[in-house]
């Protein structure tokens, strides 16, 4: 009897140790290269205790990750905010003496991660989309079309002030060039020049790897999810663009796709994606930060 005993408890101890690392363990988010964090339209390292990325770095690095937020224009082109980034990841390498980065971007953050990997690909280890405006955004399509030149000026000066606010109030803005970048012929003309993880058919994935870049991507597909937060009833307006198709609210979840798709269709709106407002997202879906944890640990496993 007491063999038989131990010898169970052999097997469930094998078991056991078989199984894949809970979230929560020592260790879970230790991946090989730096996650650097890159925000979309309008976002912001932090602004006070606020961050853009809200609870998402702490949570990153409880696991181990060494996380680092960068901070780009608020408002501009692809190639401008890509130029950024480019600089920041050269200096984090330089502080951390790391060979390569992990990118994660958060809706045009998506495209100007892409932009790094595409240029100066041995900088890079893998490109994470997180709902990402990488086939165009019909909300900018709308933008473009309706909104008079005059109505940028605004736009710019709420961009500039979310700079200054968050400690960068030398980045460039130019709205109306985010808006033709993030628009779906502007995305189109990005894609041609950089078309690494980009899916070839309309609502498909890319290529899981590409010029030694891993690409993964994942959205959410639910505008209104929290009668608490504020944002939500803009988002519901929003999401009228795009005719009923699945979409956070800003993005659809097909345009969404890059490389290995994940999900597209959490229960998370464009900014619950990052943990926004503050952390009043859905109650009844996977908690965003637990998703950012979870892509740290499928980097850890794959080397990276």
């Amino acid at each position: 009897m007491k063999k038989r005993f131990w010898k169970l408890l052999s097997l469930l101890l094998i078991a056991a140790c078989a199984l894949p690392a809970p979230s929560w363990a020592a260790g879970y988010t230790q991946t090989k290269y730096p996650i650097v964090l890159v925000h979309g339209l309008f976002g912001f390292d932090n602004i006070g205790p606020v961050d853009y990325f809200y609870g998402i770095a702490s949570g990153l690095r409880d696991g181990g990750a060494k996380v680092y937020v960068t901070q780009v224009s608020a408002a501009n082109s692809t190639e401008v905010r890509g130029e950024q980034l480019l600089a920041q990841v050269k200096q984090i390498l330089a502080a951390t003496g790391a060979a390569k980065v992990n990118l994660v971007g958060h809706s045009h953050g998506g495209p100007t991660a892409r932009y790094v990997a595409s240029v100066r690909p041995d900088l890079v280890a893998s490109v994470s989309s997180v709902g990402g405006v990488n086939k165009g955004s019909k909300v900018a399509d709308v933008l473009i079309g309706a909104v008079p030149g005059a109505s940028y000026s605004l736009v710019n000066a709420v961009s500039g002030f979310i700079s200054f606010l968050s400690g960068s109030p030398t980045l460039p803005q130019n709205s109306r060039a985010a808006a033709v970048s993030l628009s779906t012929a502007g995305t189109a003309a990005f894609n041609a020049a950089h078309p690494e993880g980009v899916p070839t058919t309309a609502c498909g994935e890319g290529a899981y790897q590409a010029r030694g870049v891993y690409y993964f991507s994942w959205s959410g597909a639910k505008p209104y999810t929290n009668v608490l937060d504020v944002s939500d009833p803009v988002l519901a307006l929003t999401a009228i663009a795009f005719n009923g198709a699945k979409n956070d609210g800003l993005v659809a979840s097909c345009s969404s796709h890059l490389g290995r798709v994940i999900r597209d269709d959490y229960a998370l709106n464009h900014l619950d994606e990052v943990n926004q407002l503050v952390g009043i997202t859905n109650l009844f879906e996977t908690n965003p930060v637990t998703i950012f944890r979870q892509q740290a640990n499928r980097l850890q496993g794959l080397g990276l």
